[in-house]
């Protein structure tokens, strides 16, 4: 259902909740994203940092409360999700690639099978709308609908995007060969390349540095610098306190079920209010 009361936040959050098993993990958590917000997320371990990163595009089902993307509210059970997924991507702490598959199918996978979905849509409906057809007048047949690029067309397209995206991040001689072959850095960077290879409206990071060996961190963080330079949304869990000080527009410290305080990267690194954070930034800085 949508929403026409909401304000312009691409994604709004309304007194979420959630449990695991008799395990309350969030308790009424609000919070607003808007165009251009770079949101770093912080806070102790199992304090539900990824689980609220996770419930934003339902990966988890919210136990109550409602998400709104652009109005439609995620957890009504009308709503399909999948449509909405579309437009936020998500990178995880373990690069998620297919091992079966190279660097260039992993990246064209999600456009080819998506343009696959609607074209195979539309060509139902455009089935219906003849037999339908076949029972109206001249003057009432309704007209079919275009069948847009034909198969090969949006696979080149698929192709040429996932070659582009390659190029920016410097590993086109990468597209032919399988994960395995990469370094951790390399593969987290696919995992970025292919969730912006669906043109995502937002994109969510949970903990993308927390699996890679030191030496590796930097190359992934300049791309998400990048990204955050060229506009993108982002709500980014992170345990790396100075490159959420560096690029964050607002920094959320969670903790007891929710956001204990929220604030610039100054005022939450420099004049934190909170014991609780008080205490964490104690101990991590």
């Amino acid at each position: 259902m949508k929403d026409e009361s909401l304000n312009d936040a691409i994604i709004s959050v309304k007194d979420l909740k959630k449990s695991f098993g008799g395990t309350e993990v969030l308790d009424g958590v609000d919070l607003d994203v808007y165009k251009g917000d770079v949101i770093a997320i912080i806070g102790p371990s199992g304090c539900g940092k990824s689980t609220f990163l996770r419930c934003l595009n339902c990966l988890e089902d919210p136990s109550g409360g409602s998400i709104f993307f652009e109005g439609e509210d995620l957890a009504d059970m009308k709503v399909d999700i999948n449509v909405h997924r579309q437009k936020i991507g998500m990178v995880f702490q373990q690069f998620n690639l297919f091992n079966n598959l190279t660097v260039l199918q992993n990246i064209m996978l999600a456009p080819v099978t998506v343009a696959k979905k609607n074209l195979r849509a539309t060509k139902r409906k455009n089935f219906f709308i003849k037999v339908s057809n076949i029972f109206k007048k001249k003057d009432n047949k309704k007209e079919l609908l275009p069948l847009g690029k034909t198969k090969a067309e949006f696979t080149e397209d698929a192709k040429n995007k996932a070659m582009e995206l390659l190029g920016k991040i410097g590993l086109t001689e990468k597209a032919d060969v399988y994960p395995s072959t990469l370094s951790g850095g390399q593969k987290q960077r696919i995992a970025i390349v292919r969730a912006l290879a669906m043109n995502p409206k937002v994109m969510l990071f949970d903990e993308p540095t927390s699996a890679l060996d030191p030496e590796m961190v930097g190359e992934v963080l300049d791309l998400i610098k990048k990204l955050a330079n060229e506009g993108m949304t982002m709500v980014i869990v992170t345990h790396e306190m100075g490159f959420a000080r560096e690029i964050a527009t607002r920094v959320l410290f969670m903790a007891d079920k929710g956001i204990a305080e929220q604030g610039t990267p100054e005022q939450i690194f420099e004049h934190p209010q909170n014991p609780r954070t008080i205490q964490f930034l104690n101990a991590v800085l």
